[in-house]
C-alpha cells in the first residue's frame, strides 16, 4: 500500500517519512497497514494508547510503549530500548490500530512488559545507522567465508546490525541443529562485535530477503502474510494443476502459499461434480473420467481401450447418465449427449484470421547503411570538362 497508508496533510502529501513515496529505506511496502482510522479523530475524554509498532530491518516489527511527553507519528527514525544499548527503527503504527493488532497476534497489552522508546533519532545516529547498513552485506560475505570454513552446513542468509554498532543478529537456515560455538568465537574476533545466531525457516527467509514471484508480483510473504499456513498437494490436485514441482514451488523452495487462497472455492464447487472414479456405463462401452473444467462445468470422457478419443459433456448430461445407470439404465452411447453441448454455427464466435506472413520485411528494423554518394562523386570526371 506504501504512502497511500499515511495519514495526509492539507497538500494531499504523507506525513510521517516525508520521502512521498521515493524512501530507499526497505520501502514503505513491508507488511503495511492500513490505517483507515487516520482521517478520523478520537474522543477528548479518550486517551491514546500508549503502545506502538514500530519496524526494524526487512519485516522484523516489535512493539514498544511511549515515555511520557513523547509524541511520535508513522515515519518517524525512534530510538528503542534494549539490552545493553539501544536500537533504531520506524515508527510503523500507531493509535488504536496498534490494539487491534496486538489483538490479532495475540500479544499482552500490559505496558510494563514492553521495552520503551527512548526518544527520536537525531541525524547523527541515522547517518550511523546507514553506514552500519552499508556494512552488512561485506560481513555476511565474510562470516559465510568463515563458516565454510569449519564445514558448517548451514546458509547465512542475512545479517542486521543493532542500532548502536555493538551487536549483530546473524539469520540462517540448516536442516538440523548445527554446533557453532566455533563460528562465533571466530566472528567476534573478526568483526569486533556481539554476535547472536537466529535460526529461521525457509519461509521466513524469503519473507525477509524479499523477491518476485512467478505471477510478476512482490512475495506475499515479504509484503503482507504472515500466518504461514502448511500447504499439501492435494490443493493443487483439487484445483486441476499439473504437479510440476518447479511451477508449485515458490521462492523458498516449498509449495506456494498461494494455493491455499481458492482451495475453499475449488472444494464448494466440486460437490456438484461426481467423484473421479465413477464410470458411465453405456450400450457401447464403459466410459473413464479423463479431464474436467469446474468453472465451465465440463467433463471429458473416453472408451475404454479408445484412450485418445475423448468426448465432452456437460455436467448436467453427466449427472443424468449417472442417474440412469443407478436405475440399472444404459444410455446408448455418449457421442448422443456430447452432440448437444457442441456449439451450433450461429452460436460460434466470428474469429477474424489473416495471413500477413512475408508482408513485412525481416530486416525492417535494421538500420539502414549510409549511401557513399559522395565519394562516388569525387571519383567520377566531369563531363563538362571532358566535352571542353
Amino acid at each position: 500500500m506504501g504512502c497511500t497508508s499515511c495519514a495526509s496533510n492539507g497538500n494531499g502529501l504523507p506525513r510521517g517519512c516525508k520521502s512521498n513515496g521515493t524512501c530507499g529505506t526497505d520501502s514503505c511496502n513491508k507488511l503495511t497497514v492500513f490505517d483507515w482510522l487516520s482521517n478520523m479523530e478520537m474522543p477528548k475524554d479518550v486517551a491514546p494508547f500508549p503502545l506502538v509498532e514500530v519496524r526494524f530491518k526487512n519485516s522484523r516489527k516489535e512493539f514498544y510503549s511511549l515515555t511520557e511527553g513523547l509524541t511520535v507519528r508513522v515515519g518517524d527514525p525512534v530510538i528503542t530500548q534494549v539490552e545493553n544499548g539501544y536500537d533504531l527503527g520506524l515508527v510503523t503504527l500507531t493509535g488504536e490500530l496498534v490494539r487491534f493488532q496486538m489483538k490479532k497476534k495475540k500479544v499482552s497489552q500490559e505496558i510494563d512488559e514492553f521495552n520503551k522508546i527512548l526518544r527520536l533519532a537525531n541525524q547523527e545516529e541515522i547517518d550511523k545507522w546507514h553506514s552500519l547498513r552499508d556494512k552488512e552485506q561485506q560481513i555476511q560475505k565474510r562470516a559465510r567465508e568463515l563458516a565454510l570454513g569449519l564445514g558448517l552446513e548451514m546458509k547465512i542468509s542475512d545479517v542486521e546490525f543493532q542500532g548502536d554498532g555493538k551487536k549483530a543478529t546473524f539469520y540462517y537456515t540448516a536442516d538440523g541443529r548445527i554446533d557453532f560455538r566455533q563460528l562465533i568465537k571466530d566472528m567476534a574476533h573478526a568483526f569486533s562485535i556481539r554476535i547472536e545466531m537466529r535460526q529461521i525457516g525457509l519461509r521466513q527467509e524469503a519473507s525477509r530477503l524479499g523477491g518476485i514471484g512467478s505471477c510478476g508480483r512482490e512475495l506475499c510473504c515479504s509484503t503482507w502474510l504472515t500466518d504461514y499456513r502448511s500447504v499439501s498437494t492435494a490443493a493443487a490436485r483439487y484445483q486441476q494443476l499439473s504437479l510440476n514441482p518447479l511451477k508449485l514451488a515458490g521462492q523458498c523452495g516449498k509449495l506456494k502459499c498461494c494455493l491455499n487462497y481458492e482451495l475453499d472455492a475449488y472444494r464448494s464447487a466440486l460437490k456438484i461434480f461426481p467423484k473421479p472414479e465413477v464410470k458411465l456405463q453405456t450400450e457401447k462401452g464403459v466410459a473413464v473420467l479423463q479431464k474436467m473444467d469446474i468453472f465451465k462445468e465440463q467433463l471429458w470422457y473416453a472408451y475404454k481401450g479408445e484412450w485418445m478419443n475423448w468426448h465432452m459433456l456437460s455436467l448436467e448430461s453427466v449427472n443424468e447418465i449417472i442417474i440412469k445407470n443407478n436405475n440399472k439404465e444404459k444410455v446408448p452411447s455418449l457421442e448422443e449427449y456430447e452432440n448437444e453441448t457442441i456449439f451450433s454455427k450461429s452460436e460460434k464466435p466470428d474469429v477474424a484470421f489473416e495471413n500477413v506472413v512475408g508482408q513485412d520485411s525481416l530486416n525492417r528494423f535494421d538500420r539502414r547503411k549510409k549511401s557513399n554518394n559522395k565519394s562516388r562523386k569525387k571519383n567520377k570526371p566531369n563531363k563538362r570538362q571532358n566535352n571542353a
